[in-house]
């Protein structure tokens, strides 16, 4: 099956690559293009611009943005549609907020253009290891789009079934799911995303107490100079707390147990305030994940050894890079 990508960031750039191991034909976009001539030389198809990207692909259309959410997205999808027909299809794989992917497509539709919304998870992993999507918008759309999915998904690999889960069917056991008309995706992983603050924060908090218990304000017979490093791998083998968070974590930690590469500012890119206000919305008390997202407006000020940890986690799955905004 074809697809287009514009945005070949890391994420962008590895979905494109698992899509050709998996057969799939891609013509690709980017700003940059040296990124469009690396990945022509892996087998994707280039384009010089826009216009000719539309040009080499196959009614109907079907392209995949991955560039950073607001402006950049919206811009995008504006000049996709304007060149776009009907019965093509429009997806946004970014970090959008799932109320302007109802506005988005409720424009498109009217122009009979499918806009498709996936909330996307796998950071700069899942070229090995696939990507987890929550994908909203026409089922139809979806429908269509199905090998495109399940290329990019996990697969069902060696987890084991959850009990009963056999009777049920569906996608989710391959690691992606469609969850409802537009905007849905984006929701679903804008909780996703939320959650994920109040996990790192409690990895971050219980590793900064082992960090301090050494301190001097304690009683000497109750000091315990701990292995940090040590902790966190066998956490991993068989603890009720065991995830790929803490997976990420062992491996900063063996690298450089003092982390002290990091400053300790931590970034919040967006889903965790918009969790918050979905929460306002539904008078759902959320006193873990707000706690966690001011955690991270704190750090902007004062930096701790679990701001370093919370910095770590996010450049081992997603990249980042943490540094104060000038």
């Amino acid at each position: 099956m074809q697809l287009g990508m514009v945005g070949l960031g890391r994420m962008g750039s590895n979905m494109v690559r698992r899509l050709l191991r998996g057969g799939h034909t891609c013509v690709v976009s980017d700003l940059n293009p040296q990124n469009v001539a690396a990945l022509g030389k892996e087998g994707a198809t280039e384009s010089a611009s826009l216009d000719d990207f539309v040009a080499k692909l196959t009614k109907p259309r079907a392209a995949w943005i991955m560039v950073p959410a607001g402006d950049p997205t919206e811009q995008t999808v504006n000049a996709l549609a304007q060149r776009f027909e009907a019965g093509d299809t429009i997806i946004d794989g970014g970090n959008s907020y799932f109320k302007d992917d109802v506005r988005r497509a409720q424009k498109l539709k009217d122009r009979g253009i499918n806009y498709i919304d996936v909330g996307t998870s796998g950071g700069v992993w899942g070229l090995d290891r696939g990507y987890c999507m929550m994908i909203g918008g026409p089922k139809e759309a979806f429908d269509h789009l199905d090998p495109i999915f399940r290329t990019l998904a996990p697969g069902i690999g060696e987890i084991p079934r959850t009990p009963g889960r056999e009777k049920m069917g569906g996608t989710s056991e391959l690691g992606y799911i469609y969850c409802g008309p537009s905007g849905a995706g984006h929701f679903v992983k804008m909780i996703h995303n939320g959650i994920e603050y109040g996990l790192m924060q409690a990895y971050a908090e219980g590793f900064d107490i082992f960090r301090n218990a050494t301190s001097e304000q304690l009683e000497p017979q109750y000091r315990y100079d701990l292995n940090l490093p040590d902790i966190a791998e066998v956490w991993r083998r068989g603890s009720v707390v065991s995830s790929w968070l803490l997976d990420l974590t062992a491996m900063a930690l063996a690298e450089n147990p003092t982390l002290s590469e990091y400053e300790g500012f931590v970034q919040d890119s967006g889903e965790g305030r918009w969790t918050i206000m979905a929460a306002i919305d539904e008078a759902v008390p959320t006193d873990v994940l707000s706690a966690a997202l001011y955690a991270r407006f704190r750090s902007r000020q004062q930096h701790t050894f679990a701001e370093k940890m919370l910095s770590a986690m996010r450049q081992k799955f997603g990249g980042h890079v943490e540094s104060p905004k000038k």
